[in-house]
């Protein structure tokens, strides 16, 4: 199978897997974890100088049926500079239906993507967790450096640790980064509270705090990868 049949293949397993309602917002884990990743996130670009949102462009790579473009609207980012891509066929229709019309929305691989215009920010939030070849994740790297403008920035936000319960994901480390993005200057935030704990401890908000609070508890990272101007 290519690359991009695989990852079909292995959303398709999970799909089977897990639980319907595992991401939903109605779960405090979900919600809050989501609160955590916006706050880090914003501040993130804030703090290295992506501002005003209304000017940026941005194009997520792998963008599901849209829930991380909604975020960027909330936000203040224009549709008409928001694009999305979807490899999967079902997420892609959806994406459309509940995002507005000026928000272009492109099917496919995204190793294959082009461009005209370069974008101020391109986004991966558990996509490169999903490539298990490492020439194939290295392609992908290339392809979304090349969409990127000097000056501008890959935003990644993926696991730091292996999951042992789902053999279809890898971690990915920041040394891993450097080597996908070896001009780029990274920076880094730890965040999520290990989903397994998050969700046990969902009903006890001053519980779910504080251990949110203890770095070795925190699966994820957010890291802006700038590129030279």
């Amino acid at each position: 199978m290519s690359n991009a049949d695989d990852v079909q293949a292995q959303y398709a397993r999970r799909k089977d897997a897990v639980p319907a309602d595992r991401y939903a917002v109605t779960n405090n884990d979900v919600f809050w974890g989501i609160q955590e990743n916006d706050a880090v996130t914003r501040t993130m670009l804030i703090e290295a100088g992506f501002r005003p949102f209304t000017e940026l462009r941005v194009l997520e790579v792998g963008c599901g049926t849209g829930d991380n473009l909604l975020r960027f609207l909330r936000w203040g980012f224009l549709p008409e500079n928001l694009v999305g891509n979807e490899l999967l066929a079902d997420r892609v229709e959806s994406a459309r239906a509940r995002l507005p019309a000026a928000l272009a929305i492109h099917a496919g691989d995204a190793a294959r993507l082009s461009f005209e215009q370069p974008f101020d920010i391109v986004y991966q939030s558990t996509v490169f967790s999903s490539v298990l070849d490492a020439d194939a994740q290295q392609a992908l790297a290339r392809q979304m450096w090349s969409l990127v403008r000097p000056g501008g920035a890959v935003l990644s936000y993926d696991f730091s640790f292996d999951n042992p319960a789902n053999p279809d994901v890898r971690k990915v480390t920041l040394s891993r980064l450097k080597e996908l993005f070896p001009d780029g200057e990274l920076r880094s935030r730890r965040t999520t509270l290990a989903p397994p704990i998050a969700r046990r401890v969902s009903r006890h908000p001053l519980v779910f705090r504080a251990l949110r609070a203890v770095p070795l508890l925190r699966t994820h990272r957010i890291v802006l990868i700038s590129k030279p101007g």
